[in-house]
C-alpha cells in the first residue's frame, strides 16, 4: 500500500526524542487530513569510530594469527569475514528509519527502512485493528514501555488474536511513545465516529 498522493497538501513537524539507551532519535509527523498521518523516527547512524573499532581488531587478530602460522589464508579470511559481517549487518540488521502511516479508512501501514536500502512493510486493515496502546516489558533488567496495536479475535469479539509491537528497532523513549499515541487514537476515534455515523 502506497502513502497518499503527492498532489494532497501535508504539515510537517519535527521533535527529538530519545532512545532507552539515550541516543539521538528524531520523530518527523506529516499530517495529511484528520484521518491520515504518518510518523517516520529516524535512528542514529552508524558511529564510524565503533566500526573502525571493530574493524582493527579483527584485522590486528589476523595479523597476530599470520605472524605465528605464516598462512596468508588468515588474513584473506579476515578481510572477507569482515566485508561479509558489514553488509550482513547493513541489510539484515541495521534500520536507519520506521515509519508508521495510519489511515482511519484503510488501515495501519509499519515500514523499517535498513541502512543497504532494503525496505519490509506490513500492512493491518483497520477492520482487525482493535486498540493501540503504549504496553511495558521487562528489557536487559529495567522496565521499558513500547507502542503496539491489538488485533481482534476473529472468533471471540472482545478478546485479542495478536500483539504487533511498534517501533521495536528504534526503541523511543515513554514521551516520545506518549506523542505517537495520542495522534493514533484521534484517528482511531475518527475512523469509529465514521462507522457509526448514518
Amino acid at each position: 500500500m502506497a502513502g497518499p498522493g503527492a498532489g494532497e497538501p501535508a504539515m510537517e513537524d519535527e521533535r527529538s526524542f530519545s532512545d532507552i539507551c539515550g541516543g539521538r532519535l528524531a520523530l518527523h509527523r506529516r499530517y495529511y487530513s484528520p484521518s491520515c498521518l504518518e510518523f517516520c523516527l529516524s535512528c542514529p547512524r552508524i558511529s564510524l569510530r565503533s566500526l573502525t573499532a571493530v574493524t582493527c581488531t579483527v584485522w590486528l587478530a589476523a595479523y597476530g594469527l599470520f605472524t605465528l602460522c605464516e598462512n596468508s589464508m588468515i588474513l584473506s579470511a579476515a578481510i572477507f569475514i569482515t566485508l561479509l559481517g558489514l553488509l550482513g549487518y547493513l541489510h539484515f540488521v541495521k534500520i536507519d528509519h520506521e515509519t508508521l502511516l495510519i489511515i482511519d479508512s484503510l488501515g495501519i501501514q509499519m515500514t523499517s527502512s535498513y541502512a543497504s536500502g532494503k525496505e519490509s512493510t506490513t500492512f493491518i486493515e483497520m477492520g482487525k485493528v482493535k486498540d493501540v496502546i503504549i504496553n511495558e516489558a521487562i528489557y536487559m533488567q529495567k522496565v521499558i514501555y513500547y507502542l503496539c496495536i491489538l488485533l481482534k479475535d476473529p472468533v471471540e469479539p472482545h478478546g485479542i488474536s495478536q500483539v504487533v509491537p511498534i517501533f521495536q528497532s528504534a526503541k523511543p523513549r515513554l514521551d516520545c511513545l506518549i506523542e505517537v499515541y495520542r495522534s493514533c487514537q484521534e484517528i482511531l476515534a475518527h475512523q469509529k465516529a465514521s462507522s457509526t455515523s448514518p
